[in-house]
């Protein structure tokens, strides 16, 4: 079973809907943790937010936690207007760290199954290489670097526990020889991070391929954990970058009577709020 979370920026539908995939490592979908930066984005962006749980390991290892991705991307793009707060135009992506692998994923899946149709990719400090081999060499701090690049090979341990997945373009996208079709992306992601380098590597192959890419660094900081990574997403500079890549996606429609935030169970034949 599924938790979702929707944020409303008010009375009036947003033509896009951002299914927004929470950080943990795989280990964990941390909804509460991205609470404060969902409800600021979704109010600061005008745009509606879905935010799912997903199966996280190692209980449920890959590719478990991709066909939920891919699950909750089908139910939205199927209720379509009826999901509270969305004209059930534009269904556009986004995730931080295990969150941002997801959301990049989705778009491959979505490519690959034909649908459903996603416009955009937000990615934000994206957890794109299971290997953490260029993130070891940086010389930012390089021991705090390989202590953090250590702690994310430890948790795609966990989500990858078979060599072998940790090569499959589902679960490492850097690994994907197919980028054309992809929708247009925004890629965030810190100076002196440890998931820079696969964040910048990532940029570079959808560019080539004739993607669309917007890039945004942000300073330098601690971001030691989930929490601090939401901080830096809820950041004045991310949140800018994010408004203006919604932009053209954003266009308020009619008014619409719903609370600013909802929760709901996803379950095999989900209960999602709707007009």
């Amino acid at each position: 079973m599924l938790t979702l979370r929707l944020y409303t920026a008010g009375p009036r539908k947003s033509e896009a809907l951002l299914v927004f995939f929470p950080p943990g490592g795989f280990v964990m979908a941390d909804l509460d943790a991205a609470d404060s930066c969902l409800k600021s984005l979704a109010q600061e962006c005008q745009v509606t937010i879905l935010a799912p749980s997903y199966a996280v390991a190692p209980e449920h290892p890959f590719p478990a936690a991709i066909e939920d991705t891919h699950a909750v991307l089908k139910m939205a793009a199927a209720r379509g207007s009826r999901l509270r707060g969305w004209t059930g135009r534009h269904l556009i992506v986004a995730g931080i760290e295990a969150g941002g692998n997801l959301a990049a994923v989705s778009t491959l899946m979505s490519r690959d199954r034909l649908g459903p149709k996603v416009a955009g990719q937000v990615l934000l400090m994206p957890m794109l290489d299971p290997s953490m081999r260029e993130s070891r060499s940086s010389p930012f701090e390089p021991v705090v670097r390989a202590r953090e690049a250590q702690a994310f090979s430890d948790a795609f341990r966990d989500y990858l526990p078979r060599a072998a997945d940790r090569v499959h373009p589902y679960a490492c996208p850097l690994e994907s020889s197919r980028m054309a079709g992809l929708p247009p992306a925004l890629i965030v992601y810190a100076e002196g991070d440890a998931l820079t380098a696969g964040a910048r590597t990532y940029a570079d192959k959808l560019e080539r391929a004739g993607v669309p890419v917007q890039r945004t660094a942000l300073p330098a900081s601690e971001l030691a954990g989930v929490d601090e990574r939401c901080e830096a997403a809820g950041s004045d500079a991310c949140r800018d970058a994010i408004k203006a890549f919604l932009a053209p996606f954003v266009q308020p429609a009619k008014p619409h009577p719903s609370k600013s935030v909802a929760s709901v169970l996803l379950s095999k034949d989900p209960e999602v709020p709707h007009d």
